[in-house]
């Protein structure tokens, strides 16, 4: 995701179809203005991808930051439409994205973090040396616009090359994120071998980093409409009127 990489559309021969805003799953076009495509996220869109460009009938969506000698279909049909998760990609290019609510109070987040690094202490030389290229990103998600942008489903998560690690989302009370929203929060679990864990262990942890990397693992396209879970929405909404206070949060 980049503000060096977003749809501009010349409105001189938009026919306002509304394709374009229908392909979006993203928030990058405004859906109370449809079928008028306003591009309102900039932050949303994915870099390379042209599905957008593809859809438009008469060719008036270009992308800032795109030299790649791309030319606007007029709508022709392609071999393969193209969405953020079709596009190709660098097969020896590995990022890994640790995505999270707090590392100051939660325990669960706080834990994962601490074994995450050392698992990758230990298998980033290694694909190192297999000639892979590998990124490791830590995000803190503190807003709504943080959770829409990343497609925030639970705390934490760990991303390889944008697959969730975790196949299914399992969550339980906590606690800690309980205390930051004085709210009910759940967070996420992890299974393994039949037990669960709230802090995963590091065996698992490399397994399915490394069946990502290593395509053992089937990806799922990413594309799907995405909606703030309930449980994470009450959790902002918490924080937020805890900071708000006018006692800075101390007497909450």
């Amino acid at each position: 995701m980049s503000k060096k990489w977003y749809p501009v559309v010349d409105y001189t021969i938009c026919k306002e179809c509304g394709a374009c805003i229908k392909k979006c799953n993203h928030g990058v076009f405004d859906n109370k203005k449809s079928p008028s495509p306003v591009v309102v996220y900039t932050n949303g869109c994915v870099e390379h991808c042209h599905g957008c460009g593809n859809l438009c009938p008469v060719g008036a969506i270009t992308y800032v930051g795109d030299y790649s000698g791309w030319i606007p279909p007029n709508g022709e049909k392609i071999k393969e439409e193209s969405c953020c998760c079709s596009e190709k990609s660098n097969d020896k290019k590995v990022v890994v994205e640790y995505l999270y609510l707090d590392l100051k109070v939660c325990d669960r987040c706080i834990g994962t973090d601490s074994v995450l690094e050392d698992v990758l202490a230990i298998i980033i030389p290694v694909l190192q040396l297999a000639g892979y290229e590998v990124a490791f990103n830590k995000v803190k998600i503190d807003t709504i616009e943080m959770a829409n942008k990343y497609r925030f489903v639970s705390s934490p998560t760990i991303l390889v090359n944008g697959q969730d690690i975790c196949k299914t989302v399992e969550e339980n009370n906590c606690d800690c994120c309980g205390k930051i929203s004085n709210s009910k929060v759940d967070c996420r679990i992890f299974r393994h071998n039949d037990k669960v864990y709230e802090i995963p262990p590091k065996e698992m942890l490399a397994e399915n980093i490394l069946k990502i990397v290593l395509g053992s693992q089937k990806t799922t396209c990413s594309c799907d409409q995405y909606i703030l879970p309930k449980n994470l929405e009450n959790f902002f909404a918490g924080k937020n009127e805890k900071n708000n206070c006018s006692c800075g949060g101390n007497c909450c």
